[in-house]
C-alpha cells in the first residue's frame, strides 16, 4: 500500500473503532446507522392469544374468527371457527391491522374517527376497519402486534380480543 492511501485507511479505520472520539464516529455517518433491536410476537404466543379469544367468543356462543398480526401488520395467526362465516376472517384480520397501525382499540377508533370529520378519511385506507373488536398488544408504550375477533357483537368482539391478550399478559413485559 502506498503512503498516500495508508494515512486516510488509518483515520477511517481509527474512526470506525468503537474507542474512536464521537466526532470522527459521526463524520462517517455512524450516528444514524446501527441494529435497531425490536420486541415482536412468537408465533406461539400469537397461537395462543387467538386460541385464548375465540375460545372466549366459543363460552359465549358466537362462532367467531380471530386474527393476530406482528408488528409490521402482517398477519401470523388466523382461526375461523368451523360455523363461522366466510367475511368474518378477513374482518378479523382488517381489525387486527387497524389496531396495529393507528396503536389503539378499534373501539376508540371507530368513535374517533365517527365524532371527527377530520379523522374520518381514516377510515378509507386499505385495510382499515373502522368496527370495536381489535386490540393492540402492547409491552409498555411498545405496540408489538394486534388481535382481531369478528362474527359477534362489537362488544364482545372487544373482549373477546381482550381475553386473548390477557391470557399472555404476563409474558408482555
Amino acid at each position: 500500500m502506498s503512503c498516500r492511501f495508508a494515512i486516510p485507511m488509518i483515520v477511517l479505520m481509527a474512526a470506525m473503532s468503537t474507542n474512536a472520539p464521537a466526532f470522527a464516529r459521526a463524520r462517517l455517518g455512524e450516528a444514524g446507522q446501527g441494529v435497531v433491536m425490536q420486541r415482536n410476537l412468537s408465533l406461539g404466543l400469537a397461537k395462543t392469544i387467538a386460541e385464548a379469544a375465540q375460545a372466549e367468543c366459543q363460552a359465549k356462543g358466537f362462532h367467531t374468527s380471530v386474527a393476530v398480526v406482528d408488528r409490521a401488520a402482517q398477519v401470523l395467526v388466523i382461526l375461523r371457527d368451523e360455523q363461522a362465516t366466510a367475511q368474518t376472517a378477513e374482518m378479523a384480520r382488517r381489525k387486527a391491522h387497524t389496531a396495529r397501525m393507528f396503536r389503539i382499540p378499534t373501539m376508540e377508533f371507530q368513535k374517533r374517527t365517527a365524532e371527527n370529520p377530520g379523522s374520518a378519511a381514516q377510515r378509507d385506507l386499505a385495510d382499515i376497519l373502522a368496527l370495536s373488536g381489535g386490540v393492540p398488544i402492547q409491552i409498555g408504550n411498545d405496540t408489538i402486534g394486534a388481535v382481531g375477533s369478528a362474527g359477534s357483537n362489537l362488544e364482545m368482539d372487544d373482549a373477546c380480543a381482550r381475553a386473548g391478550i390477557a391470557k399472555v399478559k404476563d409474558l408482555l413485559k
